[in-house]
């Protein structure tokens, strides 16, 4: 019941005292944003050039990319960048990382907002992992890991502005777990709905930012994870056809809010003075600190998700 009532609370957020207009001016930042080509990160990306950022779409579809890079220049006067990244394919991300640090030598905000949703439970990743906990919680672990060199040296370089790397998760962890023999495809993972695992990977994305707060805070790193609302976008293309007609309607009428809104609350993670501050925190709409699932925050479990996604990686 606490979790229900945990969730039913981020559902219908208090109205936010947050708002892009609040975002300091981020002239001279790098800044990469997973997934930004649609949805809550286009968004993100739109709110961040508008300050002067300057922002990589990390995404796989390049024409899509490319579209929404068109799009917010003539909404910003600002353009972004495009690279390539397929978070479903370890070696593919390792050359992603590779060529954003042959163009850039400071990295101050890294955003990792892409997923998958509940996809078909027979779809896994490149290198046999469930899609969703591969995607989602290991190959952002992975982006992150290889990315760590350039965003210590440039909370070193930069100490006055704190470098930012924001997790973006969801309500759904409330009702997820981690079981290490459902992470690639077995036996085990085929016996878990679509649901569940998609819960998990949201729980892992908890369990892998307070880790890496305790492992690279005193670093000058600050690793937050936070719930950015039911947010309309993309993410539930896998989801909406199996709903009945009128179950649709009420969610876009009551439940589901604008992409804009499902931004704010990195933003506020990724940009505002205070959130320097919060280093290991979950945030939920809209941009405040809430709690998350009490079984996140297991010191061991941290360590082991930890210990078991460097051992999945050790070899590319």
């Amino acid at each position: 019941m606490g979790n229900f009532l945990s969730w039913l609370s981020d559902a219908a957020p208090p109205k936010t005292t947050f708002s892009v207009d609040q975002i300091p001016d981020l002239t001279g930042k790098v800044v990469i944003v997973t997934g930004a080509s649609t949805g809550i990160g286009k968004e993100t990306a739109k709110a961040l050039l508008a300050h002067g950022a300057k922002v990589y779409i990390a995404a796989r579809n390049q024409a899509s990319s490319e579209e929404a890079i068109r799009q917010l220049k003539q909404e910003t006067g600002n353009e972004a960048i495009f690279l390539k990244l397929d978070l479903g394919d370890l070696k593919a991300i390792k050359v992603s990382a590779e060529e954003f640090l042959s163009k850039e030598t400071q990295l101050h905000i890294l955003i990792n907002n892409a997923g998958v949703m509940v996809p078909p439970t027979e779809l896994v990743t490149a290198d046999g992992y469930d899609l969703q906990f591969g995607t989602n919680v290991l190959g952002h672990y992975y982006f992150t890991k290889l990315l760590l060199p350039i965003l210590t040296s440039t909370a070193k370089a930069t100490p006055e502005s704190k470098v930012r790397v924001v997790n973006v998760s969801s309500c759904a962890h409330l009702f997820g777990q981690l079981d290490f023999n459902t992470f690639k495809d077995g036996p085990a993972r085929k016996k878990w709905t679509r649901a569940s695992l998609y819960n998990q990977s949201k729980f892992g994305n908890i369990v892998l930012a307070l880790e890496l707060a305790k492992r690279y805070g005193d670093q000058g790193i600050i690793s937050t994870a936070l719930n950015p609302g039911n947010i309309k976008s993309e993410l539930q293309r896998h989801v909406e056809p199996q709903l009945p007609s009128i179950v649709k309607q009420f969610l876009s009428a009551v439940v589901l809010y604008e992409t804009s809104q499902g931004a704010l609350t990195q933003l506020y993670a990724a940009t505002s003075p205070e959130a320097a501050n919060l280093n290991g925190k979950y945030l939920v709409p809209w941009a405040r600190v809430g709690s998350p699932r009490q079984e996140t925050q297991d010191a061991q479990l941290g360590k082991a998700l930890w210990e078991w996604l460097e051992e999945q990686v050790k070899d590319i």
